[in-house]
């Protein structure tokens, strides 16, 4: 994917910063709202399964809701109370939304997941729609087919030089648009479908209860939490208590609150060791699961990966850290879970050495591989409860992906409203499967392992322009730092600090190192501004 297109990425769904958190208590419901604030413009249709032009004929997330009603304030003059807003919100995603099946794998734009590259783009999408937006876009919203054309048509007239982007202007982009990609994306995602009837029937869970958590911090590490989730005043309204550990032992808390859109939506704020942060999760159809993102408010780069599960009275185990033990080496494994008993078991050729320490959602043990334990994926077994294939027994680190393997970072700052856009790496380790050759097929995936960073010029070009010196820095955690904004005397032409870099991430193992590389491209600021309330 473009460049261009990792920031349509980065940019849908920046109205998750607005929605819930507020009561949303209202005197009206949300077809009293349109027809007091959106009549002007659209009619009553006199059907009771389409009520509103154009309104009715759309299905969209929480977040594409939101966008459509900023657009509709910023373009078309609308002035609605805060409050009904969001109650519109969630009338409009809970009754015009999209079910869990048709989100599937395009979550990484609402989840703001940075540096995606997205795959199996279809191609009428590629060609038309990809030059402003990512493809995600266009799946997480649904159409008539007349509504797809007539957004064809609100682009031309939104936007006369459409036609002149590039990518665009060697086809009769006008053309192609309304007789082809508007009628295949009429086909691919139409109004009506089986899954989102079938969530409509769909009884939905409460998610009141208590949760065991586990997730990711790129400055702070690991962490496993428990968390208590309590209904608020309104219906899919929640509050929350947060408590737990970072991976190194330092203590978690926190509270917010939730709200949850679509039957399985979840949209939470809430403040952890005194940072302001946003989750974007989706619940399962049974409500015992949560899965997606969690991350800064005025940061959504600095974040991660976020699984809960439901805690009853059984033991409950959701993650280990880390994830991977050497042949003929002890490890330390940080467990996380719910009522976790000391009866850990990783099968033949792996002893516990010891208990560090133990409570109900963190368990520290060290364990030990036999020399000649068998490499491969292990199940970790915590009292009754188990993980499949979580932990990989091996004998030496073939391989190191650094991922993302592609990615941009944004100068800023320096005195402009702009700030700067870090960029995140991991670095995953990789041993070489039954045949014994690495970057093959068979390769075990060890997971995450600690490595020292570095930088270097990407090519050529990059080192006679300096731009390891000017671009940024990477820390020990593998957080890119870009350089100023503006311009830069002290380079050619007094241009800015913009760079072309590669990111190098060493897994040492005794006197033995393997390096990872991925590319980082260091660019100008985003200067479209978003639709944020």
């Amino acid at each position: 994917m473009k460049n261009h297109s990792m920031k349509r990425v980065l940019r849908f769904g920046g109205a998750v910063a607005f929605l819930g958190f507020a009561s949303t208590a209202s005197a009206i419901d949300g077809p009293q709202i349109i027809k007091e604030n959106c009549l002007l413009c659209h009619s009553e249709t006199g059907k009771a399964e389409a009520p509103f032009t154009r309104i009715s004929e759309q299905r969209k997330t929480p977040e594409g809701w939101q966008t459509t009603i900023n657009r509709m304030k910023s373009q078309r003059g609308l002035k609605i109370k805060p409050e009904h807003e969001r109650v519109l919100i969630k009338y409009l995603a809970d009754n015009q939304g999209l079910a869990p099946a048709e989100t599937a794998g395009l979550r990484y734009v609402l989840e703001r997941e940075p540096n995606v590259i997205e795959q199996d783009v279809p191609e009428h999408v590629a060609g038309t729609c990809t030059g402003c937006h990512s493809s995600a876009r266009s799946g997480l919203q649904r159409r008539t087919q007349d509504e797809w054309e007539k957004l064809i048509h609100f682009h031309m007239g939104q936007i006369p030089s459409i036609e002149f982007l590039a990518g665009h202007r060697d086809r009769p982009w006008f053309q192609i648009a309304t007789s082809e990609t508007s009628v295949k994306l009429g086909e691919g995602y139409p109004l009506v479908t089986k899954a989102w009837d079938d969530w409509k029937a769909t009884p939905k869970a409460s998610l009141k209860g208590d949760w065991v958590m586990s997730g990711h911090m790129p400055d702070k590490g690991d962490f496993t939490a428990t968390v208590s989730v309590m209904n608020s005043q309104q219906k899919d309204d929640y509050v929350l208590l947060i408590n737990g550990h970072y991976a190194d032992g330092s203590k978690l808390s926190g509270s917010g609150s939730a709200k949850v859109f679509t039957g399985y939506e979840w949209r939470g704020a809430v403040v952890i060791n005194g940072r302001k942060m946003r989750q974007v999760f989706a619940a399962s159809a049974d409500g015992t699961e949560l899965s997606g993102r969690m991350f800064l408010k005025n940061d959504d780069v600095m974040g991660g990966k976020v699984t809960a599960m439901k805690a009853g009275k059984a033991e409950t185990v959701v993650s280990v850290s880390p994830a991977y033990i050497k042949q003929g080496s002890s490890q330390t494994l940080v467990i996380g879970g719910a009522n976790l008993s000391k009866k850990v078991s990783l099968g033949s050729g792996i002893t516990v050495e010891k208990v560090i320490s133990q409570s109900a959602d963190r368990l520290v043990v060290q364990v030990k591989a036999a020399k000649d334990a068998a490499v491969g994926l292990r199940s970790l077994k915590v009292g009754s409860d188990s993980l499949e294939n979580s932990v990989a027994v091996y004998d030496s680190v073939a391989r190191v992906e650094v991922t993302p393997s592609e990615s941009i970072a944004r100068i800023g700052g320096n005195g402009g409203l702009i700030p700067k856009q870090k960029s995140i790496y991991r670095a995953v380790g990789y041993a070489a499967g039954a045949d014994g050759k690495a970057g093959t097929e068979d390769d075990i995936r060890l997971g995450y392992m600690p490595a020292n960073w570095s930088l270097k010029p990407f090519d050529a070009v990059a080192e006679e322009e300096h731009d390891l010196k000017y671009a940024g820095a990477i820390d020990a955690k593998g957080i890119f730092t870009p350089g100023d904004a503006g311009l830069n005397p002290e380079r050619k032409m007094s241009t800015n600090n913009v760079g072309n870099l590669a990111v190098v991430g060493t897994v040492k193992e005794g006197d033995a190192a393997v390096a990872g590389e991925a590319h980082l491209l260091v660019t100008v600021q985003d200067f479209v501004k978003e639709l944020i309330q």
